[in-house]
């Protein structure tokens, strides 16, 4: 059987081990959430360690994640304020 309890703001009842297997679930992503931004750290280092940018390494990554047409709007409008300020 489920043991349940009462809840205490809205009066229903909780199934308490329910709910302790959604927050251990919870947790354990967490913990691979984190292992997995471990990892993208080492990657970056490694980079960084063979003389690549990380930084342009990651603009790359998120214009990979977009839509070519979205890029190259955006690009053009950059462009053209960039060369309105002079800047190229």
């Amino acid at each position: 059987m489920t043991e349940e309890r009462q809840h205490g703001m809205g009066g229903g009842s909780v199934a308490a081990d329910e709910l302790r297997l959604l927050i251990e679930r919870a947790e354990r992503l967490a913990e691979e959430k984190k292992g997995i931004a471990d990892d993208e750290k080492d990657v970056f280092a490694e980079a960084k360690g063979r003389g690549y940018d990380p930084k342009a390494i990651r603009r790359i990554i998120a214009i990979r994640k977009k839509n070519k047409e979205d890029y190259r709007e955006e690009e053009a409008i950059l462009e053209t304020y960039l060369a309105a300020l002079g800047m190229i």
